[in-house]
């Protein structure tokens, strides 16, 4: 900005010199002498306009140059914003936001869970349909799953169970499979080295179920801690 103000002031020096002849303020330009015309160009070292004009345009390649070089360096620092922009990616979602307790499962085969209520779902990775999250970009994530089921009456069996899966292949497997508990629950978190294009997914296993409700017991979540591609 200073850089800018100096050049204007100087522009308006030159404009204003325009109005004095070659011996100073306050003579005509018909008292030059006309052997002094081009003096600026036989004896630049007696031509303090000719010096200061010269000094103008050294100016203003430099700022151009200066100008341009921060325009480039902008240009690269918005380009690598946007592609900070476009890899975030996080998620979290909960079984369902239904007012009353329902269960999910059991089934005769195993089944991948749809979490249908969605906290956040930051760069649009996972899918409400399939309840596969779509890994954007390789890095290392962190995955927490929390599951939670409810038997109905003590003495029923109770098999609250969930695999977190990456491509088909187990990670892990919170389980709690017992007939002593009415109600019981479980968590683990990771944090993994996954590829672009890598599904994670959460799978119910035969025979376990899950029991949710507005209160979320059920929550499936993944972020990514830090880029490595």
């Amino acid at each position: 900005m200073r850089a800018i103000v100096l050049l204007c002031l100087l522009e308006s020096a030159l404009v204003r010199a325009d109005d004095y002849s070659w011996g100073g303020p306050g003579k005509s330009k018909e008292g030059i002498d006309p052997g002094t015309e081009n003096i600026c160009v036989t004896d630049q070292a007696s031509c303090g306009c000719c010096l200061m004009q010269q000094q103008i345009h050294r100016m203003k390649m430099f700022f151009n140059m200066s100008l341009n070089e921060l325009e480039k360096e902008l240009t690269k620092s918005k380009t690598v914003l946007n592609n900070i922009r476009a890899s975030r990616s996080a998620f979290s979602v909960a079984l369902t936001n239904e007012k009353n307790l329902n269960c999910f499962g059991p089934f005769r085969d195993d089944k991948l869970i749809a979490y249908k209520h969605v906290f956040i779902n930051l760069g649009d990775g996972y899918s409400v349909d399939t309840g596969i999250f779509t890994v954007p970009r390789s890095g290392v994530y962190s995955l927490a799953l929390t599951i939670y089921s409810d038997a109905g009456s003590p003495g029923n069996s109770l098999a609250a169970c969930a695999s977190l899966q990456v491509n088909g292949k187990v990670v892990s497997g919170p389980r709690e499979r017992n007939m002593q508990d009415q109600e019981d629950s479980a968590t683990i978190v990771v944090a993994l080295h996954l590829k672009a294009g890598d599904k994670v997914a959460v799978n119910l296993p035969i025979g376990c179920f899950l029991c949710d409700d507005n209160s979320h017991y059920n929550t499936f979540t993944g972020f990514l801690l830090y880029a490595t591609d």
